[in-house]
């Protein structure tokens, strides 16, 4: 079996995609629009030395492995890189070879990937994680976030819409969701770089406060609210949401947070919320999912490795019943995984478009890293391998829970 046709048994497909290897062997369609190209004997051992995504992932962010064409495309092409499906005796010839490579080959784990040390969801390690991730760089994320600076899902009025005015229409429909008005208090956890906080002040005349652990984050958006005019009504701390002291909110809004909580400690992170809300008040809590409440809730290799350490995901029902289970009444929730992919394609676009100052500012091998990522979780989406939703909760006051008869936005 030759170098090509190994790599190509090891990650599967569906005979669209192109290999080629550097003993100069080929696989596949040679006109495929998307071809592996396996550079060099590491590639082989970094598959044989972590069977899936992740030895693909570390031998594409160490360049021993190119994905030539789109990655978006070229991963949807892919099966799920699994040797189960082979007969058994393929399957030996299989592992043989990679083990062959594996012994001839010696590789490194690649710098970018990220273990941290500490009680998982200590205070001191969630720093440390958000850090990882977050504190890469603000003039990076200007170039794949684009003007808002919103690294969440964005709401499309219509398909044809920009990222801009699919980020603001977010914004806007959590501001109606939680029924801001003028003079209201408003909090935001996890606020990265302002978007909600700047929004509620200068839309609708809220006095809001966001809190994030990225000092990066913190930094941007302080700037960003003096430039806007807005710093009598909008505020951004560097700080942990189990550290704010501030009680008596008319409204909270958890935009892309509660991914990075634990699901050990989502119980204490909605307590410590309702505890903060006046009696009426109301949480908007927007996170992404699995699809369903049986699998585990830690991402994969390659995600908590390079991309979000530690980040848990939990099925939106096990969302949908801490809500509710911990003083709130559940009064509107919805999915939005289709427009969370669409969200994400344009930020692959960005990234794209800006790919020589974004390797030029971070560096060859991060920037592989983020091109990977944004595909990979496009089509996650798009598969429905996850969601995002949005649910809506209400601090009752008595059995009052001043919420209109029906929704106020569309």
């Amino acid at each position: 079996m030759r170098l090509a046709e190994v790599f190509q048994r090891a990650v599967g497909g569906d005979g669209s995609v192109g290999f080629s290897a550097f003993d100069g062997s080929e696989a596949g369609p040679r006109d495929a629009a998307v071809r592996i190209e396996v550079r060099t004997p590491e590639a082989l051992s970094y598959l044989a030395s972590a069977p899936g995504e992740l030895g693909l992932a570390r031998a594409y962010v160490t360049g021993h492995l190119e994905i030539v064409g789109d990655v978006h495309r070229a991963l949807a092409h892919l099966s799920d890189m699994s040797l189960r499906d082979l007969p058994w005796r393929q399957r030996v010839e299989l592992l043989s070879t990679l083990g062959r490579t594996r012994l001839a080959t010696r590789v490194e784990v690649p710098a970018q990937e990220r273990r941290l040390r500490g009680l998982r969801h200590s205070k001191a390690r969630d720093r440390e994680a958000i850090a990882h991730h977050y504190d890469v760089s603000n003039t990076f994320y200007e170039w794949v976030l684009g003007p808002s600076m919103t690294y969440t899902c964005a709401v499309y009025p219509t398909a044809s819409s920009t990222l801009e005015e699919a980020q603001a229409a977010k914004h806007d429909l959590v501001a109606r969701k939680l029924g801001l008005r003028p003079g209201m208090r408003l909090l935001d956890v996890g606020c990265g770089w302002g978007g909600m906080v700047m929004h509620a002040a200068r839309e609708y005349g809220v006095r809001a406060l966001g809190v994030t652990l990225s000092r990066n984050q913190a930094e941007w958006a302080q700037k960003a609210i003096v430039e806007a005019g807005l710093s009598d009504l909008a505020e951004v701390r560097h700080l942990d949401y189990r550290d704010v002291r501030d009680n008596g909110f008319d409204a909270i809004s958890s935009i892309g947070l509660t991914e990075h909580i634990g699901k050990a400690k989502l119980p204490a992170y909605f307590r410590s919320l309702h505890r903060k809300l006046k009696p009426g008040g109301r949480l908007l809590n927007h996170c992404i999912t699995r699809a369903d409440n049986r699998q585990r809730a830690r991402t994969g290799g390659f995600i908590d490795r390079y991309v979000f350490p530690d980040g848990e995901l939990v099925g939106p029902g096990h969302i949908v019943s801490l809500v509710h289970d911990h003083g709130f009444e559940v009064r509107h929730e919805e999915n939005l995984r289709e427009h969370y992919a669409l969200t994400l394609a344009a930020w692959c676009r960005n990234l794209d478009d800006n790919w020589d100052d974004a390797v030029s500012e971070i560096g060859l091998a991060r920037a592989r890293v983020w091109r990977l990522y944004l595909a990979a979780s496009r089509l996650g989406f798009e598969r429905n391998d996850i969601q995002l939703h949005q649910v809506l909760g209400v601090k009752l006051d008595g059995a009052d829970a001043h919420y209109p008869l029906r929704p106020t936005w569309p």
